[in-house]
């Protein structure tokens, strides 16, 4: 789950950006990803009824957003536009 703030458990913290940074143009990475496995989880356990999992995709949500948000802040601050 995200966390909001600088800290290191957010899905964008400096060990992630480190691996971003770092990975082949080729390589997937999803900081967010142990949120969407929760959400897949949800899925398996209550037969496929996305209504009792709302809030495991809204979680994931909000780490994805907050992961875009930081991540685009670091590429203005870098001068990046893309």
């Amino acid at each position: 789950m995200a966390t909001t703030g600088d800290g290191d458990k957010g899905p964008w913290n400096k060990e992630t950006k480190e691996k971003f940074e770092t990975k082949s143009r080729s390589e997937w990475l999803d900081p967010c990803q142990e949120a969407a496995e929760r959400s897949i989880r949800c899925l398996n356990r209550n037969g496929g009824d996305r209504k009792l999992c709302t809030d495991y995709f809204q979680a994931y949500r909000d780490c994805k957003k907050e992961w875009i948000e930081k991540r685009r802040l670091e590429r203005r601050k870098e001068g990046k536009f893309f």
